[in-house]
C-alpha cells in the first residue's frame, strides 16, 4: 500500500528528500503519479514498501562502494538468472576496494613517517607541511 510521502520515504531510507529526487532523476527510483480528484490527498505522491526497499538497496550498494551506474545495472539485473553478471560486478568492486585499501595503507605509512620526522625536534620547517607544498624556492 502506497502511504508514504517523499519526506517519510527519505526518512525511512536515511537520506534527504533531495537525494530521493536525485535518484528519481537518475532513474534509480520510480516517481509515482500525482493523484488527482476528490479524496486524492491534495495531489501528494505516495510511496510504498517497494520504493522503500529500493532506496535501502541503493544505500547499501553505495556503502559497498558501487557507483550509481553500477547500482543501475544491479537494479536492472534479474537476481535469479543474472548471477554470473552480478558476481562479475561484485568481483570488480572487490578489486577496486582492494586497490583503494592499498592506496590508503601507503598514504598512512607515508604520513606516519612524516609525523615521526616532525616529532624529531629538528630545526626548520615541519616535514609534513614541506611534503604537501614542496621545498621553498629561494
Amino acid at each position: 500500500m502506497a502511504s508514504l510521502t517523499i519526506s517519510a520515504l527519505a526518512r525511512a531510507g536515511g537520506v534527504g528528500v533531495e537525494t530521493v529526487r536525485y535518484y528519481q532523476r537518475r532513474g534509480l527510483l520510480d516517481q509515482p503519479e500525482r493523484p488527482f480528484g476528490p479524496g486524492s490527498g491534495g495531489g501528494v505522491r505516495r510511496y510504498g514498501e517497494a520504493e522503500t526497499q529500493r532506496l535501502k538497496f541503493i544505500r547499501a550498494a553505495q556503502r559497498a562502494g558501487f557507483s550509481l551506474e553500477e547500482i543501475r545495472e544491479l537494479v536492472a539485473l534479474d537476481r535469479d538468472t543474472d548471477r554470473v553478471r552480478i558476481r562479475t560486478l561484485a568481483r570488480q568492486r572487490l578489486g577496486a576496494l582492494d586497490r583503494r585499501i592499498d592506496e590508503l595503507q601507503a598514504a598512512r605509512a607515508w604520513l606516519g613517517e612524516l609525523e615521526g620526522q616532525c616529532a624529531s625536534g629538528e630545526e626548520g620547517p615541519c616535514p609534513i607541511i614541506e611534503a604537501f607544498v614542496g621545498p621553498a624556492v629561494d
